[in-house]
């Protein structure tokens, strides 16, 4: 019972921090360190906090169906607020209708997915190997030291760029407006998330889209349509090296974890969503410093 409330507690942090600039990957290793799970595989942890994720994934993909799915009957042509666009010269086969809009703005995120792909390939079994080794003489992992590191490091950015973002006009306001070259930007600034814990993959890609003059709601709905394609990749190699051998309770703490991530993610990303239409990220960059200094000292002054 008591791992079934540590995978809602879990699931709770997952939900809040996924799409929040503060790093959910960063939330999760430190909640780990205070409420570990017993009983479980060696290396458990270390899929859990990846595949837990697909359940704030799968809020995204609920939420926005009317965005990201290209294809529609051809001869309805209504436009759903919010919806995808839709053209009688969008290409039909058999009465179903492609939206261009949609399509190549899929291919963008495929774009923008190349550079974290490359370094799952080649680095992360070696990144992982590293950042897991504990520091000389304590108990503290190289990891959660970059996570409270990350966190100060990114905070002092997003006050830094918001204060010099304040009186820049938006260049691009809607995802079609974002070109190949601005999709790989932020590609890359995804790879930074991905490639040091505590970063924040929605942080990383925000400030970048921001830097480079996409509009904040633009860039969050860019952020989360490129979470999709990841984080459903990350999970399923993360699976497979974990291997499928699950005892009954590592399946039930994963789907309860999952479920409850997804919940709240409905929540959040519905409030953030409102929020950035009137206010900036400079709450989060203090909470990010804040939330740093408190680790830091966490591990090496208490």
């Amino acid at each position: 019972m008591l791992e079934i409330i540590k995978a809602i507690i879990y699931g709770i942090v997952e939900g809040i921090t996924e799409w929040l600039p503060i790093s959910s990957t960063g939330h999760l290793i430190l909640v780990e360190q205070i409420l570990p799970f017993q009983n479980v595989s060696e290396g458990f942890f270390d899929m859990f906090d990846v595949v837990i994720q697909l359940g704030a994934i799968l809020s995204i993909v609920v939420l926005f169906w009317n965005k990201i799915w290209p294809l529609y009957f051809k001869k309805n042509q209504e436009m759903k607020p919010g919806g995808i666009k839709k053209s009688r010269k969008d290409p039909a086969l058999f009465g179903i209708a492609i939206s261009a809009d949609a399509f190549w703005m899929w291919v963008k995120i495929v774009v923008a997915c190349i550079p974290a792909v490359i370094y799952g390939v080649l680095f992360d079994d070696t990144v992982e190997e590293i950042f897991g080794a504990t520091l000389p003489g304590s108990t503290v992992t190289i990891k959660a030291v970059v996570v409270a590191v990350m966190l100060i490091v990114v905070g002092i950015l997003f006050l830094v760029i918001e204060k010099w973002n304040q009186n820049r006009q938006a260049k691009v306001t809607d995802l079609s407006e974002i070109t190949y070259t601005a999709a790989l930007i932020i590609g890359f600034c995804q790879l930074v998330a991905a490639a040091l814990p505590g970063t924040s993959r929605s942080g990383a890609t925000i400030l970048g889209a921001i830097m480079i003059g996409i509009a904040r709601t633009t860039a969050a709905e860019f952020t989360f349509f490129l979470g999709i394609p990841v984080m459903f990749g990350a999970s399923l190699l993360k699976v497979v090296k974990f291997g499928f051998d699950f005892t009954g309770l590592e399946l039930l703490v994963l789907a309860v974890g999952t479920v409850v991530s997804f919940v709240v993610s409905m929540l959040i990303v519905r409030a953030l969503m409102a929020y950035i239409k009137k206010h900036d990220f400079t709450v989060f960059g203090w909470y990010r410093i804040a939330l740093g200094i408190v680790v830091l000292a966490w591990f090496f002054v208490f």
